[in-house]
């Protein structure tokens, strides 16, 4: 599965669009970014509610080339434009981080098998 594919598996809002089409590895849930850098790997896919540029700061740090926001938060200009320097892919969506999270990992696991 490719960043692209995302927003048509998941049913997930496309916000910020000029992004590197890589592929996933895996995923990460997780608010606290400190956590996020100490623990998400490179590839994945960052769930989160942290809806600012500092996410973005954390995501290219670690590698992480898509960030979905849970929960409907608004996503700020600044965090949109930060993304766009990088490079990475934000989604916006509806459901709870939990709800993304299981539907990511078995979106992964079947395309593995």
């Amino acid at each position: 599965m490719r960043v692209r594919d995302l927003s048509e598996a998941l049913g997930i809002e496309l916000i910020q669009p000029d992004f590197e089409d890589t592929e996933i590895l895996g995923g990460y849930t997780g608010d606290l970014l400190s956590d996020v850098m100490a623990h998400a790997a490179s590839g994945s896919v960052l769930i989160t509610i942290q809806a600012h540029k500092n996410t973005i700061a954390v995501a290219g740090l670690v590698g992480i080339p898509s960030i979905i926001v849970a929960n409907d938060r608004p996503i700020p200009e600044d965090m949109v434009e930060a993304a766009r320097k990088e490079k990475i892919a934000i989604f916006r969506s509806r459901e709870t981080q939990f709800l993304l999270s299981g539907k990511l990992y078995a979106l992964l696991t079947t395309s593995r098998a």
